[in-house]
């Protein structure tokens, strides 16, 4: 793929990945509650999010569920009810005197998955990260070459910034949580990464 493309692609990506968003929350979570292999796994899971997005948009089915208004409806209702169930499963974690349930809660099916899942399902319920692919990347693609290994050199690009990105604010969640590792500190960023998941919930939701 021509270079200049590609870093076209990167400059252009690089801010939107930047922004405080799922992941940004996702990460703070896992890591607050767990370490930083945990905020490594949501990384991890958001970047496989990605290439998911990244195949569809390969095969075309990107574009026929954002042409689709129902199919979008419900992608976007199924990623803010997810977001809102971990928001609110978040925010119940943080009270340190809860009493022991005497039957087991229930679980979503992928809820094995820790946070690789959550990261993986938050991206892949996303329409903002599809119509990344619908919208910014036919902008770099070359019409004299073939479109699926150059949309596999834009993902992998993407894939990276992400990676790098989430890794590095996994160092900086757990520098934290490691500086003021008291009860109350922790409890408020837990209860406040819990309000921000179910905030991002309804505004997808409501979008």
């Amino acid at each position: 793929m021509d270079p200049h493309r590609l870093l076209g692609f990167v400059a252009a990506v690089t801010p939107l990945s930047l922004i405080p968003g799922t992941s940004f929350a996702l990460v703070s979570r896992n890591v607050i509650a767990g370490s930083r292999r945990d905020g490594a796994r949501v990384a991890l899971g958001t970047v496989c999010g990605l290439l998911v997005h990244a195949t569809f948009a390969a095969v075309g089915l990107s574009a026929l569920v954002m042409a689709s208004a129902r199919a979008l409806t419900a992608v976007k209702l199924a990623g803010a009810v997810y977001l809102v169930w971990l928001g609110i499963s978040t925010w119940r974690s943080a009270k340190p005197s809860a009493p022991p349930a005497r039957r087991r809660a229930w679980r979503p099916p992928w809820a094995g998955l820790g946070g690789f899942g959550q990261g993986l399902w938050s991206n892949v319920l996303n329409p903002k990260a599809a119509s990344v692919y619908l919208t910014l990347v036919p902008q770099f693609l070359s019409p004299r070459a073939p479109v699926a290994p150059q949309i596999a050199a834009l993902a992998a690009a993407h894939a990276t910034v992400v990676m790098t990105w989430l890794l590095i604010l996994t160092t900086v969640v757990a520098t934290a949580r490691d500086t003021f590792q008291t009860p109350r500190f922790r409890s408020l960023l837990t209860r406040a990464t819990g309000a921000v998941l179910i905030a991002l919930g309804v505004r997808t939701a409501a979008a």
